[in-house]
């Protein structure tokens, strides 16, 4: 019987099998997309990230970023990185080099989508082949989530990502966010002769005609082409909680609040690391503590300016505010930038 299943081949799945396969458990992952994978994401690692992956001996190429800058058209406010930098990693390239640390430390691939969960008591059948856990790290629209019924819909205000990329040099080794009255644009500088720009916001329009509300980046991007556009949402999922017996939800399918922040992936290594370490003492149930524990400081800072930021009022003083109280948004960007 084996040890662990992993439902979902993405950044966070992989990772989980790689944590897996360290602790000496018998692990595999099953994921229904071939080849490598890419997804709608800012695709910028933070230093917590960049760490974490080292650990692991996961290769990363990628285009170095030193810190977080904030525009609104009239005011900028940027805060370096007080320690190791971050690096902006192209989401296929960081599939890439985890598919290729995962097959290299032995762990097999199955093409295929989980179907069925049943529990066992002492152990799972996952489409009628047993394990003792899983763990899933399939996504925003978890379907282990919901096979299991920890699916917990949300309803009100909801909010979309769009990213593309743009071939064109970097200006800056920061990530800018440029703020506009509906939402943000994320550019991310991922190699040298190309950035990735990504939009968040509750208005669903083509990207190029969004990317017009930035005037400032519409400028830079004047007469570039825009590829490689996906889109991704609505962005806030919720589960009930994130065990359910021998079944542990990591990553996106624990649950998602928003990209904001730009944390996302080092969270979810974070939470991948946790989990494992729950499935090998043999107490599945103290990864839920676990995820509270890694996941709170990340969810008061997003919670927070996503509250915030929806009164016209507020969201217009967001930049202003930061430019005037640098050390407190220097503290901030320290806080997403530390290891989870």
């Amino acid at each position: 019987m084996r040890d662990l299943l992993v439902a979902g081949g993405g950044p966070v799945g992989l990772a989980t099998a790689l944590h897996a396969a360290r602790a000496g458990l018998d692990v595999a992952v099953v994921e229904p997309r071939d080849g490598t994978l890419d997804k709608a994401c800012g695709e910028g690692l933070m230093p917590g990230a960049v760490a974490a992956l080292t650990d692991l001996g996961v290769p990363l190429d990628g285009h170095e970023i030193t810190g977080i800058r904030y525009l609104d058209g009239s005011r900028t406010a940027e805060a370096p990185f007080r320690g190791p930098g971050g690096l902006g990693v192209r989401r296929t390239t960081l599939h890439a080099a985890l598919r290729d640390t995962v097959r290299a430390a032995g762990v097999t691939t199955e093409q295929r989508r989980v179907r069925s969960v049943e529990d066992r008591g002492d152990h799972l059948l996952v489409d009628g082949e047993p394990t003792r856990h899983l763990i899933a790290a399939d996504g925003l629209h978890s379907p282990v989530r919901r096979l299991v019924g920890l699916d917990d819909p949300v309803a009100g205000h909801r909010r979309y990502g769009q990213r593309c990329h743009v071939p064109v040099a970097p200006w800056t080794s920061f990530v800018e966010v440029h703020w506009a009255r509906f939402g943000e644009a994320y550019v991310t500088p991922v190699g040298d002769d190309r950035i990735g720009v990504a939009v968040l916001t509750d208005e669903r329009r083509p990207l190029e005609d969004l990317l017009q509300d930035f005037p400032l980046l519409a400028e830079r991007l004047a007469g570039h082409p825009v590829v490689d556009v996906r889109g991704a949402g609505p962005l806030r999922q919720r589960s009930r909680r994130r065990v359910a017996g021998r079944v542990l939800l990591v990553g996106d399918a624990a649950g998602y609040v928003d990209a904001l922040t730009g944390e996302g992936i080092a969270l979810g290594l974070a939470q991948a690391r946790a989990a494992v370490a729950a499935v090998r003492a043999g107490v599945p149930q103290r990864y839920e503590r676990e995820w509270r524990r890694l996941g709170r400081r990340h969810d008061l800072l997003t919670h927070g300016l996503l509250t915030a930021t929806r009164h016209p009022v507020l969201r217009r003083s967001v930049v202003p505010a930061a430019a005037t109280l640098p050390r407190v948004f220097g503290a901030a960007v320290h806080q997403l930038a530390r290891p989870a």
